[in-house]
Order: structure tokens, then C-alpha cells, then sequence
């Protein structure tokens, strides 16, 4: 079971989240703006690897099977935020700024009058097939707001983004992390490669690296399967070699976007009649649900919901959600965004739907929740010798 005990973690905004790294990487480079209470020192360049699906609570207990990792100072742990899944935490990652105010709040969210956007692949999101909506919903209207890239690069900064290279120009990519060059790459060997090419130049540099492996494999086998543990192994040797290779005056910060449960106990939501009554459209993950009821039925759902979940949710109206900052400060037009009822699931049990989500609701590790084993990331540094 996981360790939510009697309460959700709830994420600490402005103070140890996500959304707090590039604001310190950003001042430890010199780039002016608000003094971020996260403090890292002043650095020329400085490199940050987010590891998808990295969890504090899991490197804690594989620790042998990343010895490098484990070694390193953690200034954190930190809070992911909600919900705790990858296009929102790389939102906040990106932008500085909790969910509520950048308003990715939901793998799938109500982006138009009866329609979800998937905003991992910003597309549409039903049982046919999708339909690309970067046109319809541009990802820069989307989310609006500045990002932590492009504020150093408007400083003078050299910017570097390392990631696949099928995520070039993707939704996700122009909502969260726009702002200097995109280099795409294929495997380990030419990620490490990248980043280290990316800080070895003159002047001041920062360069963001995305792998995605470990949290595919927490999906299809469980987080700290044998396959999981190699693959964190891996990642170990990537990020030693990085740190050997960093040049002069420069670091390494290591985090990830969330942690992972093993999942043994699911509700369908499109077999369970009690689940679908007064449902309009139903968002988020199997861990972290939107609710949108159809008008006036809020209440009823939200007890609805509270009594079919019982002990393994925590379930809240929007306005509780909010009230509570699962999402930190909302600006005006996130709210509707948000679900009529908010669901967070407890202990290892999951809301699936066998028909819309087929795939992901069959896999055993998930994500999404307030549990502490979802919720808190390391943020991990090294340093140039």
C-alpha cells in the first residue's frame, strides 16, 4: 500500500515544487527576476535532466541499482503537483508556475463545450480516431504565459531543449517548454552527448534534457520491476557520465515530473452505472480524475462518487479542490478547466475506463495522485570538479 496515511501530500507551491527549479537554476545563472526561495549557487552553466517517472520514494528504495543518483546531495524533496502527471509537471517545470495559473490541470481536460484535450499528444480524445488540435486549440493560447526558456533566452542566455525528436514543435512542447534551440535525439548515447555539447561553449548556458524510458517501463511492468531497475541503472550511468563531462563552473541538477504506485484494485467508470450518472465528461488519469456533470448535478455526483470510492479517494467539489490549492492559485481562465468534482485516488486503486482507455487502464503502475509515493521528486546535484 502507499503511504498516504491520513491525509493527501499536498503540493508546496512558491516553496518546494516543481515549478520552483528553473526559477533557481535561472537565478544561479543571473537572469534577473523574483528571488526564489528554492536557492541554488550562482553557476556559468547549468544543465537540468528530468527523468519521467523518478520518484523520491522509488530511487529511495532501488537505491543500490543507481548508486550514482543516490549519492548526490537532494536539495529536495519537492512536490510534483496536481495533478501529478507529466504534461502538468512539465508545465510547472517549464513555465515557473503552479497548474492553477498555467492552466495545464489534467492529462485530459474540457478545452471547448463537450470536448477533451489530450494534452500529452494535444489531440482529441474519444474512442475514434484522434485528431490533432494544435490548430484549434493553439498550445500557445492554451497556455499563454511566459516560459522559463525563453525568459533566459531574452536575458542573453544560450538555450538548449534535449529531448526526442518526434517532440519537435508537438503541443506539449509549445505549451510548456518554447524558448531556444531544439535539438532532437534518438537514444542514451546521443542524449548525453547532446547535453554535454550544449554547456561546453563560452558564455552562460542552460540546457533542459528529457528521458522518457523509465516511466514506460513503470507502466507496462510496475515501478521496480527487474525491466524498471535496468532501466534505472541506465539512467545512473547517463547522468554519471553527464556529471563527468560537465565543464568548468557548471552543474547537473537531476529531477523527475513524479513518482508511480502498482495499481491492484480498479473502478470502471464506463461499466459502473453510479460512475456515469450525471457525467457530461470525464478527464485527468486513472489517479486523478475531472468530473464535468451535467447542469445541477454536481452535488449529486460528487456523492455519488464518494460513496463508491469510499476509503480509496479523496473526493472534492472544485470549489473544495481549489479552496484546499490542489492546483495553487487559479487565474480567471483556468476554472473551467477543472472539474464539477475532483477525485484523487488513495492506497493502490485506480478509476480506469476499460472502453476510452483502453491500454492505460490495463497497465499496473500509475500516477496522477497526491500519495507521497506520486507527489515528492529529488532534485539532485553535481557539480564540475
Amino acid at each position: 500500500m502507499t503511504s498516504d496515511g491520513a491525509g493527501p501530500v499536498l503540493p508546496r507551491y512558491g516553496h518546494r515544487s516543481l515549478a520552483e527549479v528553473f526559477p533557481a537554476l535561472l537565478a544561479a545563472l543571473g537572469v534577473p527576476g523574483p528571488a526564489p526561495e528554492l536557492a541554488v549557487e550562482p553557476v556559468r552553466a547549468a544543465a537540468l535532466l528530468l527523468v519521467d517517472g523518478l520518484g523520491t520514494e522509488l530511487l529511495r528504495a532501488h537505491a543500490a541499482d543507481a548508486p550514482f543518483l543516490a549519492g548526490l546531495p537532494d536539495a529536495g524533496p519537492l512536490t510534483a503537483g496536481f495533478p501529478s502527471s507529466t504534461s502538468i509537471s512539465l508545465t510547472s517545470l517549464g513555465t515557473g508556475l503552479p497548474p492553477g495559473a498555467h492552466g495545464m490541470v489534467g492529462i485530459t481536460l474540457r478545452a471547448g463545450a463537450g470536448e477533451l484535450l489530450d494534452t500529452l499528444k494535444w489531440t482529441s480524445y474519444n474512442c475514434g480516431k484522434p485528431v490533432d488540435l494544435r490548430e484549434r486549440f493553439p498550445p500557445e493560447q492554451v497556455q499563454p504565459l511566459p516560459t522559463a526558456l525563453e525568459r533566459a533566452v531574452a536575458d542573453g542566455v544560450h538555450v538548449a531543449t534535449v529531448t526526442k525528436r518526434e517532440f519537435r514543435g508537438s503541443g506539449l512542447t509549445q505549451a510548456a517548454l518554447r524558448g531556444g534551440e531544439f535539438r532532437g535525439v534518438q537514444a542514451l548515447g546521443d542524449l548525453a552527448a547532446e547535453v554535454i555539447t550544449a554547456l561546453n561553449g563560452p558564455g552562460r548556458r542552460l540546457c533542459y534534457g528529457y528521458h522518457a524510458d523509465l516511466d514506460a517501463l513503470g507502466h507496462l511492468y510496475g515501478p521496480g520491476s527487474l525491466p524498471w531497475r535496468l532501466q534505472l541503472a541506465q539512467i545512473d550511468h547517463l547522468a554519471a557520465l553527464i556529471a563527468e563531462h560537465l565543464p568548468s563552473d557548471a552543474l547537473l541538477a537531476v529531477t523527475g515530473d513524479h513518482g508511480m504506485v502498482a495499481i491492484d484494485r480498479r473502478f470502471d467508470a464506463d461499466t459502473h452505472p453510479d460512475l456515469q450518472h450525471g457525467v457530461a465528461l470525464l478527464g485527468g488519469d486513472p489517479r486523478s480524475r475531472h468530473v464535468y456533470t451535467h447542469p445541477g448535478a454536481a452535488p449529486e455526483v460528487l456523492a455519488t462518487w464518494r460513496e463508491v470510492l469510499g476509503p480509496h479517494a479523496w473526493v472534492a467539489s472544485r470549489e473544495q479542490a481549489v479552496a484546499e490549492h490542489w492546483f495553487g492559485p487559479l487565474s480567471d481562465h483556468v476554472a473551467d478547466r477543472i472539474g464539477d468534482v475532483v477525485v484523487a485516488m488513495r492506497g493502490t486503486a485506480a478509476v480506469i475506463r476499460s472502453t476510452a482507455e483502453a491500454r492505460l487502464s490495463g497497465l499496473p503502475g500509475q500516477h496522477g495522485s497526491l500519495s507521497a509515493e506520486e507527489q515528492y521528486v529529488p532534485l539532485l546535484l553535481a557539480r564540475s570538479d
